[in-house]
């Protein structure tokens, strides 16, 4: 059985205030730092055949807090990184409907198959992300594997490994920061059996703004 672990990055002042933020790349602040420690500290007792890692920053700094406690280093693939939101970067989301109402009503119908201008689909994320899948499961048909990516990349990974519509990504998965979740896919079939966890996070960091 493989067990397989995905966790998103700890926080960046973006998160903190909901922006969109796939393509450009802001480092944890201070409480994404002590989010991605909290998560070093208590994974490490466990032993890893591999760490991926989407390429940009954040995700490596998390990924980074396991990777010099187990000695495991982390390895980047490019299909974990984050949807782009395209011209939307860095912007909020009441912001990019105040400039943009009718592309930004025309894009929240459909957040699926419709991009943000000059952005990505959920579509186009599935199919890059399920490549990182291949290569996993390819090479691990067994032991404990880790991903370090993002929000929206984790969601749509998650409809497709259980057989969903990714349309339903955004609305019905929930996936905070530095939150963890791991399937069992034992026989090429993949059992989802945490969602979401935020266990190994001290109390304070549990309930903060952002998302």
């Amino acid at each position: 059985m493989l067990e397989l672990y995905l966790i998103r990055h700890g926080q960046t002042d973006l998160s903190r205030e909901n922006r969109f933020c796939g393509s450009i790349d802001p480092p944890l602040n201070a409480v994404g730092l002590q989010m991605a420690e909290a998560f070093g500290i208590a994974y490490a007792n466990r032993s890893w055949d591999a760490i991926y890692s989407s390429p940009r920053t954040r995700t490596l700094q998390t990924a980074n807090a396991l990777a010099i406690r187990t000695g495991v280093a982390p390895i980047v693939a490019d299909g974990l990184r984050e949807i782009s939101y395209g011209d939307w970067e860095s912007l909020r989301h009441q912001d990019a409907q105040s400039r943009w109402p009718e592309q930004y009503a025309w894009w929240a119908v459909d957040t699926a198959s419709r991009s943000t201008p000059n952005g990505e689909t959920a579509f186009e994320v599935a199919a890059r992300a399920a490549r990182v899948l291949e290569q996993v499961r390819g090479g691990h048909a067994q032991g404990r594997v880790l991903l370090v990516s993002h929000k929206a990349t984790i969601r749509i990974l998650v409809c497709a490994l259980l057989g969903i519509d990714v349309r339903g990504f955004r609305d019905r998965i929930g996936q905070p920061v530095a939150a963890v979740t791991r399937f069992n896919i034992k026989a090429g079939r993949p059992m989802l059996v945490q969602l979401g966890d935020i266990s190994h996070l001290p109390a304070d960091l549990r309930d903060i703004e952002g998302t």
